[in-house]
């Protein structure tokens, strides 16, 4: 499946094909304990080999789907002999009680592959509808909505693929491809500007690839972090009034990101303030999976082999 979305970063973008495979792979061991020939699935036993069905995957509510490539992988692993018939598209909003797609193979198969597919879709849904509902309440200004690494374990870069594809932007994808400074490496190091000092010298020694941000509390760490040349200012828990003074005191010399407290009552009034990203961990980790359903819908006796 080709990705389109101009959001997607190019690391994102570079690792996500490994990714869904070893997502899903990972997934069949867990659910069916072996992968290929060595699947093993004894109450889908209860069904002769031979028989054919017709299934269709349904949203039981709202939702901004993201995970097809996920779900496809699965019947691709698991039921071979099953044919996807699409009538969304990634990314595409749909309404409770919409037909997501339809299946039609050996039933047997279907069943085997129907709960590792509809984890990964469900999941990343979620991730993604939380997503576009913070994008959607601070349009029309100039602040971005932002993850954080507080992903569920071993869906990382899916998680990072689904707040894209709900209009949402990556951070640095973990601890090896960006700097963040937080208030245990300023205390370990000594000062702000004694952290920032030794991370630009890291930076510089792998070729200035390396992001560097710096977690400041109150607005002295924040004109002590701009008096050492910080470029992009995390600021933690700030309230509405220090928000705003931050973009004033700032003046456009840095970018500067508000995190911790918000959710969608208070986000917009974030927005306002001036900051020019907001980072959400809840778009990862506090998510409800999208209520998905799958239902048969023709069972036949007789299997033909699967057409291409």
């Amino acid at each position: 499946m080709e990705f389109m979305n101009e959001l997607i970063s190019k690391q994102i973008l570079t690792a996500l094909a490994e990714s869904i495979k070893a997502n899903v792979h990972a997934a069949i061991i867990e659910d069916l304990s072996g992968t290929d020939n060595d699947i093993k699935d004894f109450t889908a036993k209860l069904i002769a080999p031979n028989q054919l069905a017709q299934a269709s995957i349904i949203s039981r509510e709202y939702a901004v789907i993201c995970g097809i490539p996920w779900v496809e992988e699965c019947f691709k692993q698991i039921a071979p002999s099953v044919a996807i018939n699409w009538q969304v598209k990634e990314g595409e909003s749909v309404k409770a009680n919409q037909t997501l797609c339809t299946l039609k193979g050996k039933a047997h198969e279907i069943l085997s592959a129907e709960r590792c597919a509809l984890n990964f879709l469900q999941t990343l849904s979620a991730t993604a509808t939380a997503t576009q509902k913070y994008v959607e309440a601070i349009k029309g200004t100039k602040a971005r909505i932002l993850d954080t690494r507080k992903t569920i374990p071993g869906l990382r870069i899916a998680q990072k693929y689904a707040v894209t594809i709900g209009g949402g932007l990556n951070q640095r994808i973990g601890l090896y491809d960006g700097i963040l400074i937080k208030e245990n490496h300023i205390a370990a190091a000594g000062s702000i500007e004694a952290a920032l000092a030794e991370a630009n010298k890291i930076a510089a020694q792998q070729g200035n690839d390396l992001s560097i941000q710096i977690e400041v509390e109150n607005l002295a760490e924040l004109e002590s972090a701009l008096k050492a040349g910080a470029t992009l200012i995390l600021l933690d828990n700030f309230d509405m009034a220090l928000l705003k003074e931050a973009v004033t005191i700032n003046a456009n010399r840095a970018v500067l990101e508000a995190s911790g407290g918000i959710d969608l009552a208070n986000v917009r009034e974030i927005a306002f303030t001036g900051v020019d990203r907001i980072s959400i961990g809840s778009l990862t980790k506090n998510i409800q999976a999208i209520d998905l359903s799958m239902r048969f819908s023709n069972i036949q006796s007789k299997c033909t082999p699967k057409t291409q």
